[in-house]
């Protein structure tokens, strides 16, 4: 008989497994018909037996579940690399369904990459991945010790399982950490490294804390009504964060409403990157500068001017822009100021309706 511990964590694991199970069953059948998953169902589940199998017999559990009860989770394309995350590092996991999704999606890629490929290829070679645009990078390579890491996390158990276009490595833990504490339903803070368009990495995944308070950030914009400039902020912080690698503080310049759903991608980069300053300044160190201060922003080349302070308004003024709000939310990282209106970048054309 089987002591009570082993029966416990069995239990548990079991628990785990299926909870997940029935999430990605569920997040399936919510999918549409006619989509690339639906389409290679009949490949899935035929190699899906014996992957499961592997895993569970190698402790790799709660994804063998998932693999077993719901394949078209992972099987999107012709080849597939999945690797599978150690359960220790998953089975405590209380993320949103969507999130959970996302985070096993952002393991997959299409490709199939043996793990004698992954060590004959080139330290910071950037993989894409089944989920969006993001992409996992190779972060070490030893070939002596026949280690590979990915997003700084080792592939533990390589070639758990090789059958035709499908292959699958274990890794000891996640390669994006995710804090349901931090996570506001609706956006995506799955950290991935910036990569070029030749799949060299640029610059290593963000700091985990930094990237939090980013996410709290756009939190707090969005549940005090700023929603349209908290979802430009976030559609474009992946590049930004790529550009500037070292951004540990920043004042933001908060406009009231604007349409930026409404102008292309590239122009509202530049609108949102013209609102923010790589550093933080608060209301206190504002009033101390003196007038005609020029204040960089995260575009290039396109400061902002420190026009300086109404005397008889006690108000201060930037780039012409009243702050109406100062101080609107604060961090030791962040300080957010309200303005009046948004800064006029030059030559901006009328959004599309």
């Amino acid at each position: 008989m089987a002591p009570p511990c082993t029966r416990w964590h069995a239990a548990v694991y079991f628990t785990m497994a299926a909870v997940l199970a029935f999430i990605a069953i569920s997040m399936t059948l919510r999918s549409q018909p006619n989509d690339e998953s639906s389409q290679s169902r009949p490949i899935s589940h035929f190699v899906s037996l014996g992957a499961s199998r592997t895993l569970r017999r190698a402790g790799f559990t709660v994804i063998a579940t998932l693999l077993q009860l719901s394949p078209e989770l992972f099987f999107s394309s012709a080849n597939t690399t999945l690797f599978a995350i150690k359960d220790s590092a998953i089975s405590n996991s209380s993320l949103p369904p969507r999130l959970l999704k996302n985070l096993l999606r952002y393991h997959t890629s299409p490709l199939r990459l043996s793990f004698e490929h992954l060590v004959n290829m080139t330290q910071g070679t950037c993989l894409p991945t089944l989920y969006q645009n993001k992409k996992i990078a190779i972060t070490k390579i030893d070939e002596k010790e026949r280690s590979v890491e990915i997003n700084h996390v080792l592939v533990s158990h390589p070639n758990l399982f090789l059958e035709g276009p499908i292959l699958i490595h274990g890794v000891l833990g996640p390669f994006s950490a995710l804090d349901p504490s931090d996570v506001n339903e609706g956006w995506d803070i799955i950290q991935s490294p910036a990569c070029d368009s030749s799949s060299n990495m640029v610059s290593d995944v963000p700091d985990a804390k930094n990237m939090v308070e980013w996410s709290r950030i756009i939190r707090l914009l969005s549940s005090n009504g700023f929603v349209s400039f908290a979802v430009g902020l976030n559609s474009v912080l992946d590049r930004i964060l790529g550009d500037h690698k070292g951004l540990k503080s920043v004042t933001i310049f908060l406009p009231p409403s604007m349409e930026l759903e409404a102008y292309p991608s590239p122009l509202l980069e530049k609108i949102v990157r013209f609102h923010i300053l790589p550093q933080r300044y608060t209301t206190r160190e504002l009033e101390s500068m003196p007038a005609r201060t020029l204040l960089m922003t995260l575009l290039h080349d396109q400061p902002l001017e420190f026009t300086g302070t109404l005397d008889f308004m006690k108000e201060l003024v930037v780039n012409g822009v009243k702050i109406v709000a100062p101080d609107i939310f604060s961090s030791n990282r962040f300080t957010v100021h309200g303005i009046s209106r948004p800064f006029e970048l030059d030559h901006l054309p009328t959004p599309a309706r």
